[in-house]
Order: structure tokens, then C-alpha cells, then sequence
């Protein structure tokens, strides 16, 4: 299959790259580190872009766009470590609506996101629901949930009395953040003990294909850090002098930089090929997402280490900017799954073995 972005598409990705090399660079996620995130920030992207609105249906004020189209944004996003809630509110909130909320709940909390609001949704085993007077009953602990300190609307998975994995919504839960590896992504524990009406509760148990729909986004984010290391390694090999020449005209260097190349097209391959595949093949859409994630994921975390490989000892320093790709890279790795979960998704699929339960993969208490 031959693929390539259409002229829409292709401006998209384009005005995106421009929009992000200009207003939210490094140093744009080294302050957010500092600071948290920039509202101001996040009110251009969803007021004057529209980001988060783009693959909402247009009924609940979005534009109504496919997954190609994501992709593309994500990878741009990836590429400059972007720190905004899009990828809790949009990849996994928004999309927990779409494939498990009624209609009644999709016309409720979408035009919301549609318009900048922000949602987290905590995929910890670690909630348990049972009926109770009004509604359901929620009791537990969700940990490490992206956004979920400064999220408008909170969204947790809970297991119910057979064992069925379904969405609620919450009201009060009590927030703790949480200290991670990679500081450019923020996260937070909820303590929750609460009753949550019937018409908060998620109606359909498609956990499977809320997954499957963040992983191909992560891996989209995935596929333009590992570029970003690439161009990054290749740029200072070029201009570090050694011996009297550049490093990178030493065989080890170039062989570093062509395995680099190979893993980043090879990650991007798959990618693009799991997003066309949510627009365009639905029961494609599992194999494809598992195999984006198992390549996506080992390619930037390989990517990000060989360019500190590159860039020597100052690779791994506060001041240079290669820690923070790594950082990104060994905590999203794991985030949705890791990539040897994902084979054995894959092996599931071509045997026919029954699969993990989608408890154990959606598990994020074992991100760093």
C-alpha cells in the first residue's frame, strides 16, 4: 500500500510544525516543567486552531476529521515534547466518550472539549464499582493518570461486581500529584470514594478500542521524538570536531545515525498505517494498533539513547535538551502498555490465543 497525505492533510501538519517550532519549543516544555503548563498556550491551540475539537464529530461542535489527520498533528507534537493536555483530553478522554458514552453523554461533555475544555481518564486496575442507592458506588485508588491534577473533567475505569471494566465520570474525587520521570508529562493519583449517578456511568465496555485509539496516538508522538533525536544527533555530529574532523565521518557515527533512520521510518510506517487503518479498516484496527505500539515505542527509546550516545557526556545534563526526549521516551514506553505487551497482542491475533485482559494491559501503576 502506497500512502501519503493529502494537501490537506499535508498543510495541517505543515501550519502545525510552524505553530510549534515558533510558540512552544523546548524551552516552552522546560518552563511547563517548572511551571506546569501555559493556559495561554493551550487557549491559542483550542480558540484560534481548534485542536482539540478536530476529530469530534460536528455535531458536538468538532470538525469531524479521521485519525490520518491526528496522526499527523501528534507527530508534530511529539517532536517538540508538547505540554498541553491534548493527548489526556483528546486520545483518551474524548475518545473514551466516543466509543463507550450514549448519545445523551456525547452531546453532554464533547461540545465542552470541542471548545478547550480539559479531561483525564485513569486506566489504573485499581477502582471497583457496585450498585448503590442512585447510581454506582466507587471505591479505590487510580494512579498515575496524565493530567488528572488540573483536569475540568475526570473520567476513571472501575471494575463491577462480574468483573465487567466500564467508564464513569467522576465529581469530587481527591487529587494527589505525583512525581514522574519525565516531568514534561504531568500526573496524579485519585483517592476515590464516591457515588456516581447512572447517567455518569458509561454505558458500553469498548475498553479494547479506547486503548487501541491512544495507542496509535502515543505512537504518533512516538514517531516525532525519535525524528527529533535523529535531527538532533545528525545536527551535532556534523559540527563536533574530534581528531580534527567532524564525528560523524567516523563509521561508528554513521552506522549510529543509519540504524536511527531505519527505526524512525520503519516506527512511522506502522503508524501512519494504524491511523488510515481507524478511518478506513476498522477490523484492522487491533493488529495494527499493537504493531504501532511494539515498534513505536522501542524506536524512540533506542533513538533517544543513541543520541546521547552521540552528544557524549552533555547528552544526559540538565542544560542539554537530549535527557528530556529520553525522559519522554522511557515513561511513554510503558504508558499504555509496553512494547513486549504489544507483541504479545500481536501473537493473540495471528494464533488465535485468547489475549491478556484488558485489565493488566491498560495497568499505568507500572509507568516509571
Amino acid at each position: 500500500m502506497r500512502f501519503a497525505f493529502d494537501d490537506g492533510q499535508q498543510a495541517l501538519k505543515e501550519s502545525a510544525r510552524r505553530f510549534l517550532t515558533e510558540q512552544a519549543g523546548l524551552s516552552a516544555a522546560r518552563a511547563a516543567m517548572a511551571n506546569g503548563s501555559d493556559p495561554a498556550l493551550w487557549q491559542r491551540i483550542s480558540e484560534e486552531l481548534g485542536w482539540p475539537a478536530l476529530i469530534l464529530p460536528e455535531a458536538h461542535g468538532g470538525f469531524g476529521m479521521g485519525y490520518v489527520e491526528l496522526v499527523a498533528l501528534i507527530e508534530e507534537m511529539g517532536a517538540v515534547l508538547l505540554c498541553t493536555p491534548f493527548f489526556s483530553t483528546v486520545c483518551l478522554a474524548a475518545n473514551a466518550i466516543m466509543l463507550c458514552g450514549s448519545a445523551e453523554q456525547q452531546a453532554r461533555w464533547l461540545p465542552a472539549i470541542a471548545e478547550g475544555g480539559t479531561a483525564a481518564l485513569g486506566l489504573s486496575a485499581g477502582v471497583t464499582a457496585t450498585p448503590a442507592a442512585g447510581g454506582w458506588r466507587l471505591v479505590g485508588r487510580s494512579v498515575r493518570i496524565v493530567d488528572g491534577l488540573t483536569a475540568d473533567r475526570l473520567l476513571v475505569v472501575a471494575a463491577e461486581p462480574d468483573g465487567t471494566r466500564r467508564v464513569f465520570a467522576l465529581s469530587q474525587p481527591q487529587r494527589t500529584g505525583r512525581k514522574t520521570l519525565d516531568g514534561t508529562r504531568p500526573m496524579a493519583d485519585l483517592d476515590i470514594d464516591e457515588v456516581v449517578s447512572a447517567a455518569d456511568r458509561l454505558p458500553i465496555p469498548d475498553l479494547d478500542a479506547v486503548l487501541d485509539r491512544a495507542r496509535i496516538a502515543l505512537s504518533a508522538e512516538q514517531v516525532g521524538g525519535a525524528e527529533a533525536c535523529l535531527s538532533m544527533a545528525v545536527e551535532y555530529a556534523g559540527i563536533r570536531q574530534q581528531f580534527g574532523r567532524p564525528i560523524g565521518s567516523f563509521q561508528a557515527i554513521k552506522h549510529m545515525c543509519a540504524d536511527m533512520l531505519l527505526k524512525v521510518e520503519s516506527a512511522r510506517s506502522a503508524c501512519y498505517h494504524a491511523g488510515w487503518a481507524v478511518d478506513h479498516a476498522p477490523e484492522e484496527v487491533h493488529l495494527a494498533a499493537a504493531t504501532a505500539a511494539s515498534c513505536c515505542g522501542d524506536a524512540f527509546f533506542s533513538c533517544a539513547g543513541e543520541n546521547i550516545q552521540i552528544h557524549g557526556g552533555i547528552g544526559f545534563t540538565w542544560e542539554h535538551d537530549a535527557h528530556l526526549f529520553f525522559k519522554r521516551a522511557r515513561v511513554s514506553r510503558d504508558l499504555l502498555g509496553s512494547p513486549s505487551d504489544a507483541r504479545e497482542r500481536i501473537a493473540a491475533v495471528l494464533l488465535g490465543a485468547p489475549q491478556c485482559s484488558s485489565a493488566r494491559r491498560s495497568d499505568t501503576s507500572r509507568s516509571p
